[in-house]
């Protein structure tokens, strides 16, 4: 296994694991044989829960806090992998115990599955139509405890809206497989009970985002 991290460039692997790589080529191969999102979903789950069930592919550095986060609460968002054009990466999103993320959505299909700890997860349905730009409705569709090796599918809309939270005393770590870049690309962040949304852009810990299109 090799640390790229000092290597950005836009950014290809900045983590040179075998586990990654088969799991990023796999996805690749599907991308390109199977049209349907939810098909394609489901043909990834084996790969995806092979690297979840791998162990010390994961840099000890990508495993720690960030103090400094865009998100609050010491959550680290630690870019593995990133396609050149944007199109699909792989992250570590480090929790420390009892944190909770923002209320977010993702804006891509995917998968995210638990590498180490135990999160709570809570899961929003928007009510409106989203032609107001900062308000939003939602109410809670679904709550669930997810531990090693458990993960579920991303198709937006559905469930694509969602916080977390670490229940385990150490740090949780989840693993994220999205087709977008998605601590780059502007998404939106939801306060629930205020009935506002912003939008926003989460950053990496490890790695700056490409410069936006002027």
């Amino acid at each position: 296994m090799c640390d790229l991290s000092a290597d950005h460039d836009h950014f290809g692997y900045l983590v040179d694991a075998p586990e990654i790589r088969a799991l990023i080529a796999e996805t690749e191969r599907l991308i390109r044989e199977v049209p349907d999102h939810r098909t394609r979903l489901d043909q990834l789950r084996p790969a995806f829960a092979r690297l979840l069930a791998a162990d010390g592919w994961l840099p000890d550095r990508y495993a720690q806090p960030d103090v400094k986060s865009r998100m609050g609460g010491g959550i680290g968002q630690y870019a593995l992998y990133r396609a050149k054009d944007g199109s699909l990466c792989l992250f570590a999103l480090v929790i420390p115990s009892r944190s909770r993320t923002p209320v977010h959505d993702h804006l891509a299909w995917g998968l995210v599955g638990i590498y180490r700890g135990t999160q709570h997860e809570t899961i929003f349905r928007r009510l409106d139509d989203g032609t107001d730009a900062g308000r939003a409705t939602l109410e809670v569709q679904q709550q669930q405890t997810l531990r090693a090796g458990e993960f579920y599918a991303l198709l937006p809309p559905q469930d694509d809206i969602h916080d977390v939270k670490t229940v385990s005393e150490a740090p949780s770590i989840s693993i994220h497989l999205l087709a977008n870049d998605t601590a780059c690309v502007w998404r939106h962040k939801f306060e629930a009970e205020a009935g506002t949304v912003t939008a926003f852009r989460s950053g990496y810990s490890n790695a700056p985002c490409p410069p936006e299109p002027s």
